[in-house]
């Protein structure tokens, strides 16, 4: 039986539906390029929605930045495999990482635009934000019709797949976007909806860097100017990034017990043999399911609290199975093909749910299995419910070796990930900082995707505290507040990043030296959060420093001379909310605050 599964499972994944990392990628960037198009579907029912609708739009709009976040980073995952050479897998990780940011950066600017003050990035990463006051748009007029015009534009562009870009109605479209990127072109209207225009270009850069990375040279007959001088700026960044990273130690300098596999292997022997025993007295026959259950609670999980909700969603899918099982065994009885074809149709919802959800798993498994039953003539309702025993019984083993035998708390294991989090963070900002000043350039895509890596890390590990069963409901929400700030703060040191990346090569982008001085207390800041988190020693971690915007400290000491460029103003803007992301975040970790000198 072995071998006929084994040679079905190869014809099927081998000859029938070959899968291979280059194919598995490319669905990953079409995947990227469909949530690309629902978040600006999603960001133009914002701009359209009335008092009543924005908390709704809102959330539509953080829940379509969430997913092309993770779209983003699968497809970081996978490029080493799936693509020829190194240097095709960085650009391709470059164009990604733009396009995120400039659809990202565009809700912001949508956001401000309908808010009676500058939107803030935290309400599109925190659930249950306060929404702003919107009392600007949705007016009628011809720049906002146009506005909604180009982002409706710019969603077909996205979507619009390489080979039928033949004709000229898409090579309009396509110039008429990033013609918003020269300031000539953009139209008359107020300084916030003139941003949201320029949001708009620089997303149409975003889409036409990204299908030159994927699909190779695009036609170029209907250029006009402003089109020319973004691909002489993609061309001369792809010629920088043509022109290693370390290996992971966090677990170098563990050994023994205090090494994550051999404390996983100990704690799955002994519930397992919990299991066994427990599993013996409730069934003689079946108390392999009680040690199946104990396994699989502890695969992809790193803490009690992990292990504690793996378990919880487990039984509550086999229960919700064993009834689903019941009354469909009771509807089909002896139908054979109505019960074979709900037996595959429940396998494939199997495998296609485990990803999204682990209780619609177990919930799928549990139904199959009775209607599987009910085909080999061996159904009883008593089976079913020994499977809920023998699960709540795996996974109570489970808990209780995770418990009491080397246990890691989710306290403990979250404080970890939030100090990798914090120091790939610095690693991100100090760099960028470092060469937007005119420092030496660094391998700023590698680190950006390690923050993204270690911060998804750290939302996977606080689950248990934001489970909705949870009753500790302030260690929730302060989870979650946390959770979002860190988000905001990776969104500003990803912004910085792709921005000191385009240095050498952008003509409208130059260093400034004065930009050190303005990141230095931002990375002083999130030195001192992270030596608070690792030590819990408030008075040996230092205080954090306050004081003048970043913005003020650039300001130039002749009057009459101009600040800085449109560019330099954006990084400015960016550094002062990732200042003000490090002090928030500062408060609910507990670290103390200096107060600002007079």
């Amino acid at each position: 039986m072995i071998g006929v599964a084994f040679v079905c499972s190869a014809v099927v994944r081998f000859a029938l539906v070959p899968e291979t990392p280059t194919g598995t990628l490319d669905r990953l960037r079409r995947a990227f390029r469909a949530r690309f198009a629902q978040l600006v579907t999603a960001q133009l029912a914002l701009l359209d929605a009335g008092p009543d609708d924005m908390e709704k739009a809102l959330a539509d709009v953080r829940e379509g930045t969430a997913r092309l976040h993770e779209t983003a980073l699968l497809i970081q995952g996978r490029l080493e495999d799936g693509t020829s050479d190194e240097t095709v897998a960085r650009l391709v990780q470059r164009r990604i990482a733009d396009a995120e940011v400039a659809a990202e950066r565009l809700g912001l600017l949508l956001l401000t635009a309908r808010s009676a003050e500058r939107g803030h990035t935290l309400t599109l990463h925190l659930p249950g934000a306060p929404v702003p006051l919107a009392d600007r748009l949705p007016v009628r007029d011809e720049a906002t019709e146009t506005l909604r015009r180009d982002l409706e534009a710019l969603r077909l562009l996205v979507l619009r797949p390489s080979g039928m870009d033949s004709g000229t109605a898409l090579a309009h479209v396509r110039n008429r976007l990033l013609g918003y990127r020269e300031e000539e072109n953009l139209p008359d209207a107020p300084d916030a909806v003139q941003d949201v225009f320029r949001g708009i270009g620089e997303a149409g850069r975003a889409v036409l860097g990204l299908r030159i990375a994927v699909d190779g040279p695009q036609d170029e007959s209907e250029d006009t100017p402003a089109t020319t001088r973004s691909r002489e700026e993609l061309d001369a960044e792809d010629i920088a990034l043509a022109g290693g990273e370390d290996g992971d130690s966090e677990n170098a300098d563990r050994t023994g017990l205090r090494r994550p596999t051999t404390r996983a292997a100990v704690q799955v022997a002994v519930g397992s043999s919990l299991a066994i025993i427990g599993g013996e007295f409730l069934s003689s026959q079946r108390w392999y399911w009680a040690v199946l259950t104990c396994w699989i609670v502890f695969l992809n999980t790193s803490s009690t609290g992990e292990i504690l909700v793996k378990g919880y969603r487990r039984l509550l899918g086999t229960v919700l199975g064993v009834v689903a099982g019941i009354g469909l065994a009771g509807l089909v009885g002896p139908h054979t093909w109505t019960a074979f074809a709900l037996v595959l149709l429940f396998i494939f919802a199997m495998f296609y749910t485990a990803p999204l959800s682990y209780t619609l798993m177990s919930f799928f498994v549990t139904a199959m299995l009775g209607l599987l039953y009910t085909l080999l003539h061996t159904y009883s309702a008593s089976v079913l419910v020994l499977r809920v025993e023998e699960t709540a019984l795996g996974a109570a083993c489970g808990v209780v070796a995770a418990a009491l035998v080397l246990p890691v708390h989710t306290d403990r294991r979250t404080n970890e990930l939030l100090g990798t989090v914090l120091e790939r963070l610095t690693d991100v900002t100090e760099a960028a900082v470092d060469q937007l000043s005119g420092g030496a350039a660094a391998e700023l895509l590698d680190k950006a995707r390690d923050l993204d890596q270690a911060l998804a890390d750290l939302s996977a590990s606080t689950q248990p505290l934001t489970h909705p069963i949870t009753p500790l409901r302030a260690r929730r929400d302060t989870a979650r507040y946390v959770v979002a700030l860190l988000e905001t703060c990776a969104y500003h040191a990803r912004y910085l990043a792709a921005t000191a990346e385009l240095l050498p090569t952008h003509p409208s982008i130059a260093a400034d030296p004065r930009l050190r001085e303005a990141g230095r207390r931002i990375v002083h800041n999130i030195g001192v959060i992270g030596a608070h988190v690792s030590d819990g020693d408030e008075a040996g971690a230092g205080e954090i420093e306050t004081g003048p915007s970043i913005a003020s400290l650039l300001r130039p000491g002749t009057p009459g001379t101009p600040r800085y460029g449109r560019v330099t103003d954006r990084v400015l803007r960016h550094l002062q909310r990732l200042d003000e992301a490090v002090v928030g975040l500062a408060r609910p970790l507990g670290v103390p605050i200096a107060a600002p000198a007079k």
